[in-house]
């Protein structure tokens, strides 16, 4: 099963994006009026979660309550992502809460996408689990530690 980043729009109607660990759409989905499982289900299609992505700097519950389930890092931006940065992140989507899923799942991979890039590489190099050393990671793992499957519990 591959590692994958979420992004979640909760509310009374509820969206999740999942993206590959190289940025690729994976799926998004739309509920109304869903429960925590629903997320989990949706989810699990795609893969194993290592990020949980809101695009809101304070996320709802929903998304620290995913972040817990699977034992993913929380991504938050700095601020909250605007509808106008929205639509440039995410082009067009089915609906808004897809949109608003699909640009919180971005912006968490952008923000990590030149050290995973840097991971893939190294890892292809030594004949690594690219999807692995990737997904470690993202869990603040060096590269050398990710590859080796060695924390140095340094800080």
């Amino acid at each position: 099963m591959q590692h994958i980043i979420v992004g979640i729009d909760g509310g009374k109607t509820a969206a999740v994006a999942c993206l590959d660990l190289n940025g690729n759409k994976l799926a998004t989905f739309t509920g109304h009026s869903v429960g925590i499982k629903w997320f989990i289900d949706k989810i699990k299609e795609q893969g194993v979660p290592v990020l949980i992505a809101s695009d809101k700097e304070k996320p709802d519950y929903i998304a620290y309550k995913l972040s817990a389930v699977f034992g993913a890092a929380l991504f938050t931006p700095k601020s909250d992502i605007s509808a106008e940065r929205k639509r440039a992140i995410a082009g067009s989507a089915e609906n808004l809460h897809e949109r608003d899923a699909l640009a919180a799942a971005k912006t968490a991979y952008n923000a990590y996408a030149n050290k995973l890039k840097q991971a893939d590489r190294l890892a292809h190099k030594q004949g690594a689990n690219a999807d692995m050393v990737k997904a470690l990671v993202i869990r603040h793992y060096s590269i050398d530690e990710a590859i080796t499957g060695k924390k140095s519990g340094r800080k």
